[in-house]
């Protein structure tokens, strides 16, 4: 498979041909850093994990070689940084079982150009070879600029499919920015309990993100933890892991509305929720 960049590489753990590889897949993530599969995207790593007919093959968008660091890796260069992150998605791959992981190897400002069309064109190339069912990727409400441009290339790029080549569902998931304030009713919600061994361990992978500064580790085992616990006011926990995502599927069918005016029927709810409950509450206490 050719891409714009010569840099872009095709990882398959279990060396089986590329597009057979990427034809068993059933389930997808497409992130923007090495190590946001792994924070967002289990629900469909556990889904696939030996299972013998559900596959999970990752996408990574950018290069990662600007990520800040202390520690042992506080003297690494841009270039150095970027071989260790690869390094570590490829083992991440191996531990998780993926079918495959693709690393674009864009920078950051390459995907939040809108105006660039070849990150676009290079998702629609794997995803007319993969053509996976459900794609996890980055909400739209998120706070990094990056996660939220690898959003809108991946609603563009899954426009510019036909439609039966169209994922069945699109979800927005938790990396910087929580979706907790979702209405329960809007919240897309996966029961993370299982294979919390395997959680640690991916997440675990990431030694230069760990050791560098960054406790993702601890910070989305506790949020899944936190998510579960906080799920519900008025009942016991059901679960020991929760992670909560946004519908984006509506923006790939059904009349591919605007993603910042389908992103504004969420706040506008949440407005309405925390004004009538002020509300109610006031009036009561009158």
């Amino acid at each position: 498979m050719n891409f714009y960049l010569d840099t872009a590489e095709i990882y398959v753990p279990d060396d089986l041909a590329l597009d057979l590889a990427l034809a068993r897949t059933t389930h997808m993530g497409i992130g923007a850093h090495q190590d946001d599969l792994e924070i967002m995207a289990f629900d469909g790593i556990s889904a696939c994990f030996q299972s013998p007919d559900r596959w999970f093959a990752g996408v990574v968008m950018t290069s990662g070689s600007g990520s800040p660091r202390e520690g042992p890796y506080e003297r690494y260069t841009d270039d150095e940084m970027r071989l260790v992150r690869i390094i570590e998605q490829m083992k991440a791959a191996m531990v998780g079982e993926y079918s495959a992981q693709v690393l674009l190897d864009y920078s950051s400002s390459s995907v939040k150009d809108g105006g660039n069309t070849e990150p676009v064109e290079d998702l629609a190339k794997i995803l007319v070879a993969a053509r996976p069912e459900v794609i996890y990727t980055h909400n739209l409400a998120d706070k990094h600029d990056t996660h939220v441009a690898v959003t809108l290339r991946v609603i563009d790029a899954i426009r510019n499919l036909p439609d039966d080549a169209r994922p069945k569902h699109l979800f927005g998931c938790e990396v910087w920015r929580d979706l907790d304030w979702l209405p329960d009713e809007d919240k897309v919600v996966f029961d993370l309990s299982a294979h919390e061994n395997l959680q640690a361990a991916l997440l675990g992978v990431f030694d230069s993100q760990i050791s560098g500064g960054k406790r993702y580790d601890l910070a989305t085992m506790g949020r899944r933890r936190a998510n579960a616990t906080y799920y519900a006011s008025h009942g016991t926990d059901v679960a020991t892991g929760m992670a909560f995502a946004m519908d984006l599927t509506p923006l790939i069918h059904g009349g591919e509305p605007d993603a910042y005016a389908y992103l504004k029927s969420f706040t506008e709810k949440f407005n309405d929720d925390l004004k009538g409950r002020l509300n109610r509450l006031e009036a009561a206490a009158s």
